[in-house]
């Protein structure tokens, strides 16, 4: 890898984030794209092969004109030229080229040494203080071996290496594998354990007086502001132009009141915490195209707000639904029905431990009535656990059931049904299946049974429920029903747009017979969070528009009842999604989503049927299960 940089750092100061051009033969067009945005390092992994300097990832992608001289060294040799021996024209930024060896360390070090020293005022610091920094990595040569080469090249220092001082005076920066230290995938946050070996490899790295660098990590929008924030000097991207864009206005992302729109370091950082779902493959922009609008429901509002004997409850949860969310799919289809809802309120998400929900600890919440850690399964830090709706309702003996469109094993399904302290335990998690008594349970997320390593298998859950792989089923059995269908998983198109609306239908419906005294049920519309997190406006309006269609038919079975409760409302905002403008008669909008993650944003509330009356106002996102539990008369 070819680096600019400074070798000695007085001071670590993030005011001004160095990003590395990772690969960066892979852009679209090599050096000029990370150049532009004006970014600390750039990365060229080069192979020796029959005298020549050859640029690529491996062998395969070699091409005898791609060499590290026609892609690196003469545009850093011209860019020099132009801008009176600097880098950047008026600047005094250093430029770090990082030359990777993936062959071995001679004759390819020689090579790379002969090709710099044509050009001594723009690569050899003895004659231009301004000159590129070249750091070799990869195949380098031994520390102790480092003397036998010029001050035109420095090396890419590792921490299992011990260096004398003179040899880590020729160290330009420390790079270290991130998998060494933990196995976040840059959703949420890392855990405690895992964010404090990394926060003590940055430490480990300045004690020597050398900036840090890790590869193989995650690389987003959540990754690279808390990279930021543990003081990671470089950070390590394949999306230089859409890094570079997020700290260029850093500084106005954060606003305090003792320091208005500056980045204020002492600021608590949000701790946000989700994962999109293993084998999720995604939106595709094509099939999820919609040429129709979806159907309104107006209710009928003959039980709405009464006090009255409440049988039975469907609360209809919107994974990742903020306000925003619902206001983008309401332009677009030029109506939703969850608006026609008369009582509405407002909770707030925040969990015990952060600022910003996780969907463990809001889909917690909302299950159990109590506030929890994120990441934790309704049970507390010290592994009791908080009993669910599910369970008092299990204990009054009606009939319960657990909805998802996507993995049966996801945060908020789970709250319903299961207990741990980690979310990512489905072993753990779905094991409460065999213990509790419910009568349906609906998702995706066949693996989760099939591939265990507690013993378990498909058939051990075949003693409990009748197992079935296709939603259709689901009306025309009786007695607790486990069903397991990975089209749930999959993102509305105009094909499915109405299945998870069908699923209800068939829930309700098997549930109302199963017990005389009433039935709980929870639906989740799972992926408009993953839309949040993969940052689609086009998925977004089709997972809402196609929860909005479960939530009619909840509507239409409580005004055929008159004694059905249905709330309607979400456990946390994904995306940060903005409305910036629209046109309601055509049915556009424009919105952009300002990150791939959780915000702490309120999220609204939506009450329909006998009791509705308890669910306007402003409240905490537990107060919901604990309004739902008192008007079932539950505890």
């Amino acid at each position: 890898m070819l680096l600019v940089a400074v070798l000695f750092y007085p001071s670590y100061s993030q005011s001004v984030q160095k990003i590395h051009s990772h690969n960066d033969y892979w852009q679209l067009v090599p050096f000029y794209q990370a150049y532009s945005q004006r970014v600390s390092s750039i990365e060229a992994d080069i192979y020796y092969q029959d005298g020549m300097l050859l640029v690529g990832h491996d062998t395969k992608e070699l091409r005898k004109e791609n060499t590290l001289k026609r892609l690196y060294i003469d545009p850093i040799v011209e860019q020099f030229a132009k801008h009176d021996g600097r880098a950047w024209p008026n600047s005094d930024q250093p430029l770090i080229l990082m030359i990777d060896i993936k062959t071995s360390a001679e004759p390819a070090l020689s090579s790379i040494i002969a090709l710099l020293s044509e050009h001594p005022a723009v690569f050899d610091p003895a004659v231009n203080p301004y000159a590129a920094t070249v750091v070799i990595s990869g195949n380098a040569p031994q520390p102790e071996e480092f003397h036998r080469y010029p001050s035109i090249v420095s090396f890419d220092g590792r921490f299992e290496e011990e260096y004398t001082q003179s040899q880590l005076e020729r160290i330009a920066m420390i790079s270290a594998p991130f998998d060494d230290y933990a196995r976040w995938n840059g959703k949420g946050s890392m855990i405690k354990q895992e964010k404090e070996k990394v926060q003590q490899a940055i430490a480990e790295a300045h004690k020597l007086n050398k900036p840090i660098r890790f590869w193989g990590c995650p690389d987003g929008v959540t990754a690279w502001n808390t990279f930021h924030q543990m003081g990671v000097d470089f950070i390590n991207t394949d999306h230089v132009e859409r890094c570079a864009d997020f700290f260029k206005n850093i500084g106005d992302m954060n606003y305090s009141i003792e320091d208005n729109n500056r980045e204020a370091s002492s600021l608590k950082r949000t701790k946000m915490l989700d994962k999109i779902t293993v084998g999720f493959e995604g939106f595709d922009p094509e099939n999820i195209r919609l040429s129709h609008y979806v159907p309104l429901y107006t209710p009928s509002y003959r039980n709405d707000g009464e006090r009255r004997k409440i049988k039975n409850v469907i609360l209809l949860i919107g994974d990742g639904m903020g306000l925003n969310q619902i206001a983008v799919a309401r332009t677009v289809n030029r109506g939703l029905t969850m608006l026609k809802m008369r009582f509405t309120g407002l909770q707030t998400n925040s969990p015990l431990d952060s600022y910003t929900s996780d969907s463990a600890a809001a889909g917690s919440a909302l299950a159990t009535g109590k506030p929890h850690n994120n990441r934790h399964i309704a049970m507390n830090d010290d592994g009791t656990e908080n009993r669910s709706i599910t369970d008092y309702a299990i204990a009054k003996g009606m009939a319960t059931g657990v909805v998802t469109l996507g993995n049966i094993a996801d945060a908020t399904p789970a709250a319903f049904y299961g207990h741990s302290r980690e979310r990512d335990s489905s072993d753990l998690i779905t094991r409460y299946l065999l213990e509790k008594r419910i009568n349906l349970v609906v998702g995706g997320g066949t693996s989760v049974f099939t591939k265990r390593r507690d013993g378990l298998d498909i058939d051990s859950f075949m003693e409990k429920y009748q197992v079935i792989h296709d939603t259709k089923q689901i009306d025309q059995l009786d007695g607790s029903v486990l069903c397991i269908d990975n089209l749930l998983e999959k993102a509305a198109t105009e094909e499915t747009i109405g299945l998870l609306a069908r699923v209800t239908r068939s829930a309700v419906n098997k549930l109302a017979r199963e017990s005389k005294r009433g039935f709980f049920l929870m639906v989740e519309g799972a992926k408009i969070d993953y839309a949040g997190h993969s940052n689609s406006l086009a998925g977004a309006v089709s997972e809402m528009l196609s929860f909005d269609l479960a939530v009619a038919e909840a509507l239409k079975f409580a005004d055929s009842n008159g004694e059905t409760l249905v709330v309607v409302t979400a456990d946390h905002e994904t995306g940060g999604l903005v409305l910036v403008d629209g046109d309601q008669e055509k049915g556009l909008v424009t919105a952009r989503f300002t990150t791939d993650d959780h915000t702490p944003a309120m999220l609204p509330v939506f009450a329909y049927g006998p009791g509705a009356k308890h669910f306007i106002g402003t409240y905490q996102n537990y107060e919901v299960a604990g309004k739902i539990m008192e008007l079932l008369q539950l505890k």
